[in-house]
């Protein structure tokens, strides 16, 4: 798949933070029982890339990708883990020369018009606006579209199950991330009942 593939298979990417790995493998199948199937594991945690790969072995339906990559050598652990995708807050010379190494399909962060100018000019034309709302939320996506056309993007931070459809409705934007699918109670708790419902909510979504 590449970056695209994965941002319109659903309209949520869950960012995932997983403490304990325990919780990889349930946590991906409610996720996938509700009908979201990517899933951006982020590596904030010890248990990060053990997590992808129990969940790339055990979960078939599961698209498995990684987040927070932020240096080079993170490009090479993630596909050795089995991961299918990467997502970055932002981008650095080294990151795109590991990007291209690897080939591991990157979703790169960007927050200005001149990251935009950048990942566009080293290849890169699906985003993540990060942190959107930080960066401007639906006004900034609206103005970029304008000097953008070709630039898909996906943005993250601040996005919430009650202003998803505003940025789904804008044209430049295929997916939302977004980190409430996955609350760190229902972790804790083993409510996987309680994550199925809120994937389930968030794969209903449509533009407002």
């Amino acid at each position: 798949m590449n970056v695209l593939d994965v941002m319109r298979t659903g309209p949520v990417i869950p960012v995932i933070v997983i403490e304990e790995l325990a919780q990889a493998v349930p946590l991906a199948k409610a996720l996938v029982a509700g009908g979201v199937r990517v899933l951006e594991v982020t590596l904030r945690t010890a248990p990060a890339l053990e997590a992808i790969r129990l969940i790339a072995r055990e979960v078939p339906d599961a698209i498995v990708g990684v987040g927070t990559l932020t240096r080079p050598q993170d490009f090479k652990d993630a596909l050795d883990a089995g991961a299918k995708f990467g997502v970055s807050p932002g981008l650095t010379p080294a990151m795109i020369q590991a990007a291209h190494e690897t080939g591991l399909p990157l979703l790169p962060g960007v927050m200005t018009p001149s990251d935009v100018i950048a990942a566009r000019l080293a290849g890169f034309s699906e985003l993540k606006l990060f942190p959107a709302q930080q960066a401007g939320g639906i006004g900034m996506l609206k103005a970029l579209g304008g000097p953008f056309p070709d630039v898909t993007f996906c943005p993250t931070g601040g996005v919430s199950v009650e202003n998803a459809p505003d940025f789904l409705a804008l044209p430049n934007v295929a997916c939302v991330g977004g980190s409430w699918l996955a609350p760190k109670a229902a972790l804790v708790a083993g409510d996987w009942d309680r994550i199925t419902a809120l994937a389930k909510e968030a794969s209903a979504l449509k533009a407002r």
